[in-house]
Formats: structure tokens, C-alpha cells, sequence
């Protein structure tokens, strides 16, 4: 949090319970104070002094649209313009995982690791965690990963207490829970799901144990109505648990969490500004799905305004019924550098991903994109499974009347197909692999 704007949770509460009028009155005045922190670094200093910018000219929060978007170009083609350039100030320093690109470096300031707690402590208190509860980090804390550091962070903030167990090793998570006994736990879905079902094979009550709220990052595990996926519905089954999905950046450092009615992530006032947008830059309404755009607000050691950040989801303005004013950003629904063109539809490969949820058997699952001739998009779903003899034509026609269209399935051992999705210090896994061009081996999540 920034230093000079201490909020509270009390206050935080507050504010989220005010009118949208005066909230965006409060909006406002944080915007405008992060603007002149953000011409500070050489990349806005320079745009705003070639658009004409003035800060004090900006009278309403809707002429955020005077400004320049700010995209991952933008950083990876000037890396140095971006960030606090007064190193004394800086007190760590994150690295993004490189999935969409060329890793980022996110320097943090003292004020920023605190915002970051701040963030984290309310997304937590609107899923219903609560001061002295026991909270179950299954993510990673090291190698320059700020994610796992937020949670951290934000559990000590809100007065309960963590557990860093950290990714991976079923058998020392069990023997975790069955020792602390925490009643929250927070992970990545596909590997909440996989320890779910790890402790039933061993005989363990899984649905019987202490973990009462689950909160899930790094994949999607709902739908843009707001119910589950098939594996979010799985999680909640195998553990006999509430899931409340998050979504978050190292780059723009904030995150948006669902409070306990599900139905959206809310985008804390205080922290950030969020728009949705279409292939041109226009802001949609409600409901439309399109392009998140976020300027998190109070950021010192790496400000950025109107960041695109690729991904797609829709934004709920509507009053929640949870009481609180905030707007909410949907599941994300795909990337935009995964958008693919296939016999006439346009789809995400996360639209595939959920449709061999509903399939048995189907253990991991990965999808290869290539061009055609005529350079259109070429797609083969690789498919895991431990029994090889599955019928690959039924899989077919199951994606083809969730997708309306049907791609190449290609069955293979599950080992192998896991162990394609896992790269050496991953933090999540790699479902997506962009072989369009000569010698590319992009990944994306």
C-alpha cells in the first residue's frame, strides 16, 4: 500500500460500501496522484509531454481515455524506461513468469509490498477468511515469483496465519492438514484437483477434513455466467469445499478475488482502475467480453497507466449482493495472443480445456497450433490418458458439440503428456503451444 495512503480494512470496507459516485469521486483524486507518480519514469514522462497530457486538467475519471494505452510491447521494447530508477528504494524485486513473452522485471518499494498486503488481506476477508484462521499456501514463495509473497502477506496482514508448504508433494501437503488443521487452502485448480483425488486414494476423508474455503489461482475455474467449470466443480466435490477464484499480475500488481457470492472478482477502489475494451481500443459495456485494460493505482517502484494485459473477460458494474459497490471482472475467458481462427469459429484454447473436463479418463491435455497452406490455424488437442485404448473419435465428437467445431485429437500416455505441460521451475502449467511459425516454440499457459 502506498505509504501515504494507509488504509485500513475497516476502511476499505467503507469505502466499498459507498455510492459509485462517491467512490469514483475518491477514484479520482488517487488517480490523479498516480499519473504524477508515473511521470516520473522516463517512458511516461515522455508520452504525456508529446500527448499534451495535464494531470490537473482531468476533471472526470472518464478522461482516462485521453491517455495512451500501455502494452507489453511497450515494456519488452523499452525496459528501461520503465520502473523507479532510484535503486535505495527498492526492497524487492519480482520477476513475471515469461508465459505470454520475455520475463518482466517488477521492482517493489516498501510502499508497494504493503499495498500488496493491503490487496491481498481484503481479497481474503471478502472470500471470508477471518482474523486467527489457518490458510494453506501451495504456491510458490521463492524464485522471484510474487504471487506466493502476496498470500503470505496478505493472510499476516488480516491477523491469520500461514502455512508457506509451498507446490507439489501430495503426501507433505496431507500430512499438513492433518497436523494444522487450516480451514482455507490456496493453489492452482489442476493441482488442488489432483490432491484432492491423491488423498481419496490413499483413504483419506477428503470432503471430512479441515479445509473449508478454497482459493484458486493461475486458471480459470469458472464460467463467464459464474458457475464452475467442470474441474472447479470437481474441486468443490472432492473436498466438500467452497472455491472462490483470483486473478492477478505481477505487472500491475493488484489482483481481483470473489467474495463470497461468487459472482465476480472485485477490483478494490482504492488499488485500481479497470476497463474492458475491443480490438480498437473502444471500452464495451457491461457483459461484452473483450480485452482487460487495468491502471493500478499507488504504485511507486514500477506505475503503469491503462496496462493491457491480454487477457479477456466482461465487467459487472452492478451493485454485488455482498453489499459492497465495487465493480467485478468475470473468469478470464482466453488470451488474446490465443485467439484462434478454426474452420470459420473463433475460439480459446480454454474453451477446449473445459470441454475434456466433462470426459473420463482424460488425465492432462495440451493444444498444438499450426499453419495451414492457405494460413489459416491448424489445431491438435494431445490428449493424456493412462488407458490408450480410448476411443479418440468419441473425444472428438464431445469437443465438437461443446466447441461446434472438431479438432485433431491426439491420444498419448499421460506421463508424457504431464510431462510436456511441466517446465523446470514452472509455476504453472504449460497447456499451450504456438507453433505458427518456423522455429517458434512459444508457450502460453
Amino acid at each position: 500500500m502506498n505509504q501515504k495512503t494507509p488504509y485500513s480494512l475497516e476502511q476499505a470496507v467503507k469505502l466499498r460500501k459507498k455510492s459509485r459516485e462517491e467512490i469514483e469521486k475518491e477514484q479520482l483524486f488517487l488517480f490523479k496522484r498516480h499519473l504524477r507518480q508515473a511521470v516520473c519514469v522516463p517512458f511516461y514522462k515522455e508520452l504525456f509531454e508529446s500527448e499534451g497530457i495535464d494531470v490537473n486538467a482531468l476533471k472526470e475519471l472518464q478522461n482516462i481515455s485521453l491517455i495512451p494505452f500501455t502494452t507489453r510491447l511497450d515494456i519488452d521494447q523499452h525496459p528501461q524506461q520503465f520502473g523507479l530508477g532510484d535503486q535505495k528504494k527498492i526492497r524487492d524485486i519480482a520477476i513475471t513468469s515469461g508465459t505470454t513473452g520475455e520475463p518482466v522485471i517488477v521492482p517493489y518499494t516498501a510502499g508497494d509490498l504493503h499495498r500488496l498486503a493491503f490487496n491481498e488481506a481484503v481479497a481474503f476477508y471478502g472470500a471470508g477468511v477471518e482474523t486467527g484462521d489457518s490458510v494453506l499456501l501451495t504456491v510458490t514463495l521463492d524464485r522471484c515469483f510474487i504471487a506466493g509473497l502476496a498470500y503470505y502477506s496478505g493472510v499476516t496482514f488480516l491477523g491469520a496465519s500461514a502455512i508457506r508448504s509451498g507446490p507439489g508433494q501430495p503426501a507433505r501437503q496431507w500430512h499438513i492438514i492433518e497436523k494444522l488443521n487450516p480451514r482455507v487452502i490456496v493453489g492452482v485448480p489442476t493441482f488442488l484437483k489432483e490432491l484432492g483425488e491423491w488423498g481419496d486414494k490413499k483413504g483419506i476423508n477428503v470432503a471430512d477434513c479441515s479445509i473449508e474455503t478454497i482459493i484458486t489461482i493461475g486458471e480459470p475455474a469458472r464460467k463467464p455466467n459464474y458457475s464452475p467449470t467442470a474441474l472447479g466443480k470437481c474441486i468443490e466435490e472432492v473436498w466438500g469445499a467452497k472455491m472462490f477464484s483470483s486473478y492477478g499480475a505481477t505487472e500491475f500488481e493488484t489482483a481481483f478475488c470473489e467474495c463470497r457470492e461468487s459472482a465476480g472478482g472485485h477490483a478494490h477502489p482504492e488499488l485500481m482502475l479497470v476497463e474492458i475494451i475491443d480490438d480498437y481500443g473502444r471500452v464495451l459495456p457491461d457483459g461484452t467480453p473483450g480485452e482487460v485494460v487495468v491502471t493500478p493505482l499507488g504504485v511507486e517502484g514500477f506505475p503503469l497507466v491503462r496496462f493491457r494485459t491480454g487477457d479477456i473477460a466482461r465487467l459487472d458494474s452492478s451493485p454485488c449482493r455482498c453489499g459492497w459497490n465495487t465493480k467485478r471482472l468475470g473468469p478470464i475467458e482466453g488470451r488474446l495472443a490465443q485467439r484462434l481462427k478454426y474452420r470459420g469459429t473463433t475460439l480459446y484454447p480454454e474453451s477446449i480445456f473445459h470441454a475434456l473436463h466433462d470426459i473420463l479418463h482424460v488425465r492432462g491435455a495440451y493444444v498444438e497450433v499450426r499453419s495451414t497452406v492457405n494460413g489459416t490455424d491448424d489445431i491438435t488437442v494431445v490428449v493424456g490418458c493412462d488407458d490408450l485404448a480410448v476411443d479418440v473419435q468419441k473425444i472428438e465428437e464431445s469437443l465438437h458439440a461443446h466447441l461446434r467445431v472438431r479438432p485433431t485429437v491426439e491420444l498419448k500416455k499421460s506421463e508424457d503428456v504431464l510431462a510436456k505441460m511441466t517446465r523446470e521451475n514452472g509455476r504453472k502449467p504449460v497447456k499451450f503451444f504456438d507453433l505458427r511459425k518456423k522455429g517458434s516454440n512459444d508457450m502460453f499457459r
